[in-house]
């Protein structure tokens, strides 16, 4: 069995193929055109998010069994090409959940004190204590958009801050878990971001949460609303999300992804209206690249032991 690693992963992952016997090729750089003429050598391929896995390519995907993603999101794979073919794909929603988790609050913390703005003020040699007035997160609403394995992580944590917890999610078993948590249940989009001091997005990327927070959305908010989206960049209408930052009707926000990235947005990279900007590192700690790497190797391992 030969399998192909075209997107970095810990070298932990790696070392468990090779012990299985598996012939591996790491090929980190490879680019569309040369993948599209090699990938038909390989029985599987693992990827993270820089790989996209076009109709084209799984079409010259002639041997092709499995497609591991190491980490959550399966945009960049073209699922109903892989599904005409009968290619199983695998991925690790479990992986990242604690560290981007983590990362949400600490965008909620650095929106609430403006912790980033007077850290860079600081090193200018400047002393705005007076210009930084924040709120505490005891006793604020938290709306959390989507509820899986993040937006659970993410409710565990702000329940710590004595936080009010809210949900919205269409899926009535995840509804069912949420609410036999304790936290409120949204029935409707509106309902919980009018109501939310705090929203944060939790969604996979789909025709049907494309742009789930526009104007629309935004004008429905309160001024002082904050939003936090370490989910991913198209759950959001960047021009509208600009609109509401430079004209006040928002407190702030904080993204960890975008519509296209690297980040080339100039009005977003110049915008200071209590905006952060990181970039896409919310499962960038050495634990969830293990966990990831570990992970999606051994689901690849197993899956291809049994088709021998």
């Amino acid at each position: 069995m030969k399998v192909l690693i075209s997107d970095k992963i810990h070298e932990k992952g790696i070392r468990i193929l090779e012990d299985a016997g598996i012939d591996v090729d790491k090929n980190f750089s490879i680019e569309k055109d040369e993948l599209k003429e090699k990938i038909g050598q390989y029985d599987a391929i693992i990827i993270r998010s820089r790989t996209r896995l076009t109709s084209e390519i799984i079409k010259n995907a002639s041997q092709l069994k499995a497609i591991g993603r190491a980490g959550v999101g399966l945009d960049n794979v073209d699922r109903e090409e892989a599904k005409k073919k009968d290619i199983k794909i695998f991925n690790t929603p479990e992986a990242p959940s604690v560290s981007v988790a983590e990362l949400t609050i600490g965008l909620i913390l650095s929106l609430s004190r403006h912790i980033t703005n007077a850290d860079k003020t600081m090193h200018c040699g400047e002393w705005f204590k007076k210009d930084y007035m924040g709120h505490v997160l005891k006793d604020k609403k938290l709306g959390l958009i989507g509820f899986g394995n993040i937006g659970i992580e993410v409710a565990k944590r702000a329940a710590a801050f004595d936080m009010n917890i809210g949900i919205y999610d269409i899926d009535e078993k995840v509804k069912t878990k949420a609410k036999e948590l304790g936290y409120k249940i949204y029935n409707t989009l509106e309902d919980l971001i009018s109501e939310s001091q705090i929203i944060s997005l939790h969604l996979p990327s789909t025709s049907k949460t494309e742009n789930i927070i526009d104007e629309k959305q935004l004008n429905m908010m309160n001024q002082n609303t904050l939003i936090v989206n370490t989910a991913r960049g198209t759950l959001i209408n960047e021009i509208a999300l600009l609109n509401a930052l430079n004209s006040g009707k928002i407190g702030g926000a904080a993204l960890d992804v975008y519509r296209e990235e690297p980040l080339n947005n100039i009005d977003l990279f110049n915008c200071n209206n209590n905006l952060i900007l990181t970039p896409h590192i919310g499962s960038q700690t050495i634990e969830t690249q293990i966990e990831a790497s570990t992970g999606i190797a051994n689901k690849i391992v197993d899956f291809l032991k049994n088709l021998q």
